[in-house]
């Protein structure tokens, strides 16, 4: 069973600062998981997980997560700016984006990041902008056909619009290495939230049988393999996890059998893990406000679909823990929503839990990666804190709730609403 990494002692005297609804994390559980997939790679000197940004955005847990060794992954401009402020620089970013503008090629290249090109078109694009390539250029891979490892959310390489096909990757590391780059990369990105320990080893597999292809072929000096992301975590609490250091352990296995055997023993292991990285480790809190009894019974609570959208958009599954009552049967069955005008704002359809009462804390499970990063501003709705419970038990605000001031911010060019920013 899930147990919430704060009591409900602690939420009654986090909530006399900081109101409901709040993302909060928790530091220590951070810190030890990235020590866990630091030790599950240590077999591979040159081993870096580059947290995936979009997955959690938040400066204070960039900076915990590069104590610990971790550089960033990023897709956007202002992805880059973020990695920037908080001093990670150079080779400890990958910019791994898709129909890229090129201002943030141009971005990426002047922090000294790691590029890795998701289409053969970008060759031109990104010499044309920079008016050279960069000595080290990574290229994104798409195998097509299916890998059915995931949970659904994106197990169809062939129907992604992600990477560049065989016949394509081969060209491009001969265009390439023609226009002078010395050190070759090589990614993929195929599927979404694997809790099984396979997809690794498989994607390995994989990716370094076409590293010695590319090798033999084109001549090119392959630096790293990108792994990229994919390895998931078990929302349900009754899934069985994947197991970090079983991974690590298939991709040496893999490793030494395919790369090694060919004499690419100096090839690092990248990863790029958003979910697995810190997802278990932020839970959303909120409040029972309002009850219903029509055809269903309902518990309204003071989070929303913009709060967390993973419910709404996937039907994903969140654990539930009424703090407090934890030891309670689940007896009722109810529907957990939240206040948007869409019949899809739900945190639970037809859940057991114990009965609710208005005023009761909610802790929603595993919502430190894809939680607050996806929220939105629809209904007017305005974003929650964010909160860090810090390894001494102490609490920390890391980004304060929006306030209607922010979301009439963007009017300020209109006299008529200056008041309304006040």
């Amino acid at each position: 069973m899930k147990q919430p990494f704060v009591s409900l002692d602690e939420v009654k005297e986090i909530v006399k600062t900081y109101p409901t609804p709040f993302h909060i994390y928790d530091e220590k559980g951070i810190r030890e998981n990235a020590r866990r997939v630091r030790e599950a790679f240590s077999w591979n000197p040159g081993y870096r997980e580059y947290f995936a940004v979009k997955a959690t955005p938040n400066p204070f847990l960039l900076k915990i997560l590069h104590e610990e060794g971790c550089g960033c992954d990023c897709s956007s401009m202002t992805e880059l700016m973020l990695s920037e402020a908080c001093g990670i620089t150079g080779e400890e970013i990958m910019f791994s984006s898709n129909d890229t503008p090129v201002e943030e090629f141009r971005k990426a290249a002047d922090l000294g990041a790691v590029i890795n090109l998701d289409d053969i078109t970008h060759i031109d694009i990104l010499e044309k902008e920079l008016g050279r390539l960069p000595e080290t250029v990574s290229c994104r891979f798409n195998p097509g056909g299916f890998y059915k490892l995931s949970n659904g959310i994106m197990d169809n390489p062939g129907d992604s619009k992600y990477g560049m096909t065989e016949e394509q990757i081969f060209e491009a590391f001969r265009i390439l290495k023609e226009k002078g780059v010395k050190h070759f990369g090589i990614h993929a990105f195929l599927v979404s939230n694997t809790v099984g320990n396979d997809y690794y080893p498989t994607l390995a597999a994989t990716l370094f049988n076409l590293a010695v292809r590319l090798k033999e072929a084109t001549g090119a000096h392959i630096s790293f393999i990108n792994l990229s992301g994919g390895v998931g975590i078990p929302y349900d609490p009754d899934a069985e996890g994947a197991d970090i250091a079983k991974i690590g352990a298939g991709v040496h296995q893999v490793y030494d059998k395919i790369l090694a055997a060919n004499g690419m023993d100096d090839v690092r292991i990248f990863t790029e893990m958003g979910r697995f990285m810190m997802g278990p480790y932020g839970g959303l809190v909120t409040q029972a406000i309002n009850e219903k009894h029509i055809y269903k019974e309902y518990i309204g609570v003071d989070a929303c679909a913009a709060n967390l959208m993973r419910p709404a958009m996937y039907g994903a599954y969140h654990h539930i823990t009424v703090l407090g009552k934890e030891d309670r049967a689940c007896d009722m069955r109810y529907d957990v929503t939240g206040s948007l005008c869409e019949n899809n704002d739900k945190f639970a359809i037809d859940r057991q839990l114990p009965k609710i009462d208005k005023g009761d804390y909610l802790f929603i499970h595993d919502t430190g990666a894809h939680g607050f990063s996806m929220g939105y501003n629809y209904n007017g709705r305005l974003l929650s804190a964010e909160l860090l419970r810090k390894e001494d038990g102490s609490v920390q605000m890391i980004r304060r709730a929006q306030e209607p001031r922010d979301y009439f911010a963007t009017f300020d060019c209109f006299e008529e609403f200056s008041s309304l920013t006040e």
